[in-house]
Parts: structure tokens; C-alpha cells; sequence
């Protein structure tokens, strides 16, 4: 059993790591090198630096930071978190147990080029298997997805009907091992969708080569989770695509925290490593009082 998880290993994920670590905490923070940090050049508004650095830089070295005074790492994809007694993470590979959790996975910035996508959210058209599975029972399915976590989805709605497609949108499929072999339970679609159309509900696939197929309901599950992927299930609020927290980073699930973009506010390393700072102190707190 781990004390504290960190999904996400950007300014906001290490800035928390280190205090929890610091505070003797097990902490374990679980996350890839896809910070939208790394593709800045040029950081010259950071405190601290005399001359500019770059966002790859400053993570390397926060990462080297956080691994000197103990912090554990695992750069698998994070697909699933579920909440009982206590929290279990679920990863590509692996499982973990813990009390308490930050999502730090900043703002999912990913849009699936869809027609009349938007359209149909709340009509058929849903980012999320567990709130809304349920009213898709024994009907014609399709998850929008090529990774790990669209194969996860896929696995949630498979007790509620049989009639899946996984529709790749044209990519081929970058699965691990074990979604690999799950994969196949699955109807896969390679082609390219142009959108969706429907009466009041969605009703039909349309591809770019001219075909159409009917559908019933239609789940976004493209590229990794996200923070807000995350929330939506646990039943976190949120707010114009962002976690809503407190000012104690704080959202309205006890043990699960938030920091960084996907809060929302003002985008700045700064903004992160501060908010970072406070929900690592709040799960301190938590866990001591547990």
C-alpha cells in the first residue's frame, strides 16, 4: 500500500512529490514524457534562472530532484482509478493501492476531428463508460480510440452489450501487451470518420470514404486519460473541461486532489509548482489524520 499516487510528472506532479516524500510519504508518481512543457524552448520568466532555460531542462532536473530524495516512478499509462476503502490505480502493466491521489496530467488539449461531434455530447456521444454505459444495455456501441485506454473503455461497456467497435479514426492501433490480446474482442474500424449525424440522438457513423453505419451510442476514449477523463468517472465536479478543487486543491472526492492546467487559471510553471506545493502539504495532512 502506497501513501500517495501523483498522476502526472510535470511541475505541478513533481512539486507535490517532493513534499510528500520529504514528509516521509511512499510516493509513487506515474506518468510519460508528454508534459506540454516539454516543447518550450525558451523559459525566462521562471524565478531562478538568470538566463533562459528550456521546459525540458526544468523538468529533467525536477525529476532528478524528486528521484534523489526518493520519490519512485512508473512511466506506464494510467487507464483506470476506482475508489473504495481506499484508492486502486490501474495502469498498463500494473495495479496499485494508496490513500491518497493528485491528478496533475495538465489540461487535455486533444480534439478528435469529428463533424457535429459537439453536437451530439449528452445525444449519444459520451467521454465516459461508467457514468453513461448503463443506458447503451444490449445496443450498438463504438468507442473513438487507438491506445490502451480506448480498449479499457471497450472492457467497461462489454457487461452491458456485446456490439462494440473500436473506431481508430485511421490510426492504427498502439496497444501494450496485455490490450493487445483484449483487442480481440472487439470489433476494430480503421477508417477515417468525417462525423455524425442523427435526429434529436445520434444515429449514424459517416467515414470520409462515403460509408456510413449506424450506431447508438458513441464513447470518446482517444489517446491517454486525462485528469478530467478521470474525474468525470469518480464523479469528481467539473467545470468547462477543467477538475474543480477548493483552495486547498481539494475536489469534492475525500484523498483526491488536483493540480496544475487541469484545474484551469493561469498556465505558468509557476502557477503549477505552487499549486503542486499545496496539495502535496493537504495530502500530508490527510494521510497523518488517516
Amino acid at each position: 500500500m502506497l501513501d500517495v499516487i501523483i498522476i502526472g510528472k510535470g511541475p505541478a506532479g513533481i512539486s507535490a512529490a517532493i513534499y510528500t516524500v520529504r514528509a516521509g510519504l511512499k510516493t509513487l508518481v506515474i506518468g510519460q514524457d508528454n508534459s506540454s512543457l516539454r516543447k518550450a524552448d525558451r523559459i525566462e520568466n521562471y524565478f531562478g534562472f538568470s538566463e533562459p532555460i528550456s521546459g525540458k531542462y526544468l523538468l529533467e532536473q525536477g525529476e532528478k530532484q524528486a528521484r534523489r530524495l526518493g520519490v519512485k516512478f512508473d512511466d506506464s499509462e494510467v487507464v483506470a482509478i476506482e475508489k473504495g476503502e481506499f484508492f486502486d490505480v490501474y495502469t498498463t502493466d500494473q495495479n496499485y493501492s494508496c490513500k491518497a491521489v493528485l491528478l496533475a496530467t495538465g489540461q487535455q488539449i486533444v480534439k478528435v476531428k469529428i463533424d457535429r461531434l459537439t453536437e451530439f455530447e449528452g445525444s449519444g456521444v459520451s467521454y465516459c463508460t461508467t457514468c453513461d454505459g448503463f443506458f447503451y444495455r444490449g445496443l450498438k456501441v463504438g468507442v473513438v480510440g487507438y491506445k490502451d485506454y480506448a480498449i479499457h473503455e471497450a472492457m467497461e461497456l462489454e457487461p452491458l452489450t456485446k456490439n462494440i467497435t473500436i473506431y481508430t479514426n485511421g490510426n492504427e492501433l498502439e496497444l501494450s501487451e496485455k490490450y493487445n490480446k483484449l483487442a480481440s474482442h472487439f470489433i476494430i474500424n480503421n477508417k477515417v470518420i468525417k462525423g455524425i449525424d442523427g435526429a434529436d440522438v445520434i444515429g449514424n457513423i459517416i467515414f470520409e470514404d462515403g460509408t456510413a453505419e449506424s450506431i447508438d451510442g458513441l464513447f470518446i476514449a482517444f489517446e491517454s486519460a486525462s485528469s478530467i477523463d478521470f474525474a468525470r468517472k469518480l464523479g469528481v465536479i467539473t467545470s468547462k473541461n477543467c477538475v474543480v478543487v477548493d483552495e486547498k486543491q481539494k475536489t469534492n472526492l475525500k484523498g483526491l486532489y488536483a493540480a496544475g492546467d487541469c484545474t484551469g487559471g493561469l498556465k505558468q510553471v509557476s502557477t503549477a509548482v505552487g499549486q503542486g506545493a499545496v496539495a502535496g502539504k493537504q495530502m500530508i495532512e490527510y494521510i497523518r489524520d488517516l
